[in-house]
């Protein structure tokens, strides 16, 4: 018996600038109105697509879109004649053409991950070797509000379904401690509650904001201090009886042994893109959990593609926490794939593929496209 081979017949890369619902997202770094974002379709030699998506948003993502767009364009070209079917390998030769841009890369494998398991005919959460669950949870976020409007909003989401949420936090410890009071008192005990700082507090703020919202039963504390202020951050983690959670500390795989071997960390969020891809990234959930941490898969603006693509990834392992943070679909107005995932009731049943189960609209992909 010989091995399956997908020889790359042809990359295609898009930009994409899909509007956001409402007036857009306000987060600790920048006013969005619009989701720009990259796209790949790979087609092999005997015609199967794979498709690959990023979302990259500023002040998280490492490069910005344009930066992706033009490291895809490079390495596009040199990928014909390449092996789809072995994304390892295709890893691999990225990593020694073209150092860095993770991002870029991951876009390329998903595609690549897509494309196979279309091919054999599995969902992506089978090729990664199984779910544990039929079903994924989401989580709902709360701005910078003031105590009542974070209540009410708080309430919303509860009634919509949804159990768990993350608070944004920052600018004022006190402030936030009442905003995480009211929604707290609003919501009840059976809701889990998370705290975003955005690694914009010094470290003897951070505990003192720890200390303030420990009556409250968070669930998590994430990045109360800088990314690369990793002492500190074990600093905090010692300080407060509230789990701490790594974001923006963790990029690539070395940056999550650092975290682990700093024992700073109770949960560290992954990303698809912000990994390099499924591979890198099931490698890391993988160490997290073997080192008896918990995971938070998601980022909060994906299109329909990577969305997918984290809720097959985080499937696959019980160390991932309920409460998936990738919820970009209920903040953009459209997507670039035919049918909108609909994540208004906070639950999903698991697709079931084959490959990533989404397809992409040729209307949709040119009406929202841009140059870099």
């Amino acid at each position: 018996m010989t091995s399956l081979s997908l020889p790359i017949r042809r990359v295609e890369v898009f930009g994409v600038a899909v509007p956001l619902v409402g007036s857009g997202f306000r987060n600790a770094y920048v006013t969005k109105t619009v989701q720009k974002s990259a796209v790949v379709r790979i087609t092999a030699e005997d015609g199967a697509i794979g498709l690959g998506n990023i979302d990259p948003s500023p002040g998280y993502s490492t490069e910005t879109v344009e930066q992706s767009l033009n490291a895809l364009s490079r390495l596009a070209p040199a990928l014909q004649g390449r092996d789809a079917a072995n994304p390892k390998a295709l890893c691999q030769f990225m990593d020694d053409r073209l150092g860095g841009h993770l991002d870029a890369k991951a876009a390329i494998e998903m595609a690549c991950v897509d494309l196979l398991a279309r091919r054999l005919g599995i969902p992506v959460h089978q090729y990664l070797g199984g779910a544990v669950t039929d079903s994924v949870d989401f989580n709902a976020w709360i701005g910078i509000l003031p105590p009542d409007d974070a209540a009410a909003e708080a309430m919303t989401w509860r009634a919509r379904g949804f159990r768990s949420a993350k608070i944004k936090v920052g600018g004022g410890i006190r402030a936030d401690r009442d905003r995480i009071r009211a929604v707290r008192e609003a919501v009840g005990p059976d809701m889990a509650l998370r705290a975003d700082a955005n690694a914009g507090y010094d470290v003897d703020t951070a505990i003192e904001l720890g200390r303030l919202l420990e009556p409250y039963g968070l669930q998590l504390l994430e990045q109360p201090v800088a990314a690369n202020d990793l002492a500190g951050m074990a600093q905090v983690r010692r300080s407060i009886n509230i789990p701490i959670m790594a974001d923006e500390s963790i990029t690539d795989f070395r940056s999550l042994i650092d975290v682990i071997r700093a024992d700073c960390a109770d949960i560290v969020k992954l990303k698809v893109m912000k990994q390099g891809g499924f591979l890198n990234c099931k490698h890391m959930l993988e160490t997290a959990a073997a080192a008896g941490m918990r995971v938070v898969i998601g980022h909060g603006f994906g299109l329909g593609i990577n969305t997918v693509a984290e809720i097959m990834l985080a499937s696959t392992s019980p160390a991932v926490l309920p409460g998936l943070e990738c919820v970009g679909p209920l903040k953009t107005a459209d997507d670039i794939v035919t049918a909108k995932l609909d994540l208004s009731a906070g639950r999903l049943p698991l697709p079931q593929g084959p490959g990533l189960g989404v397809d992409l609209s040729a209307e949709k992909l040119e009406r929202y496209r841009f140059t870099a």
